[in-house]
């Protein structure tokens, strides 16, 4: 197996690649158009075919052409309202294959109203939902009851030491556990359902503790 990230320094954005060398089939995981040229050279390299490029949610309206220079990548692209997100079965999550390997989409809306999750052996890519207030497109939750619900019983639920991965990082670490943001994360370690939404809905912030891996930090980036 293949995994790399790109890191963003200038805005905080992380993109990943996973793939099957020895079957020569790879994914991207919230790729970005200033980087399709590197990709396409990461994929050259190893002779990867791609066959997903998957986002965990979009900001397009703030991004013009980011849909369009990511499709020049030449593989599908995953996100809220593909067609590979209809499930053949009732409560089944779609799994996307590539080589050996598979990806199970989950859905996990609050950031953006359509948030996917993939999770990729014992690795959750979760995008922005537990930035709450931290990605510098969107600084609020477009729906916080949503966002409640996705990380406590999508995410939080996952076995303690899932891996969790973030689609920004900037003064904060890039990898956690779902054990860790359970304990330690600012916005929902102690919080209630109805805590958690009168904050949000009144702007309240607090300074994550020093070990808050993907927690929210005090500036408008995570």
């Amino acid at each position: 197996m293949y995994f790399r990230l790109l890191h963003d320094e200038h805005t905080g954005a992380v993109s990943y690649l996973l793939a099957d060398l020895d079957a020569a089939e790879a994914v991207l995981v919230d790729p970005r158009a200033a980087d399709v040229p590197v990709l396409a050279a990461m994929l050259a390299e190893h002779r990867l075919r791609l066959r997903w490029t998957l986002r965990t949610h979009e900001h397009d309206a703030q991004l013009p052409g980011e849909a369009a220079a990511l499709a020049h990548l030449g593989a599908p692209l995953v996100q809220h309202g593909h067609a590979a997100m209809r499930p053949r079965a009732p409560e089944a999550a779609p799994v996307l294959g590539f080589g050996g390997e598979h990806v199970e989409v989950l859905a996990t809306p609050g950031h953006t109203t359509g948030c996917l999750s993939f999770l990729w052996r014992d690795r959750l890519f979760c995008g922005g939902l537990l930035g709450v207030d931290s990605c510098p497109f969107q600084p609020r939750p477009a729906s916080p009851d949503a966002l409640w619900h996705s990380v406590m019983q999508r995410v939080f639920t996952r076995p303690p030491e899932t891996l969790l991965f973030a689609s920004h990082a900037q003064q904060a670490r890039l990898v956690s556990t779902v054990l860790e943001q359970r304990r330690w994360h600012p916005w929902f370690r102690s919080a209630s359902r109805d805590e958690f939404l009168a904050r949000v809905r009144d702007g309240a912030r607090e300074a994550p503790p020093a070990a808050a891996p993907l927690a929210a930090p005090v500036t408008p980036f995570a």
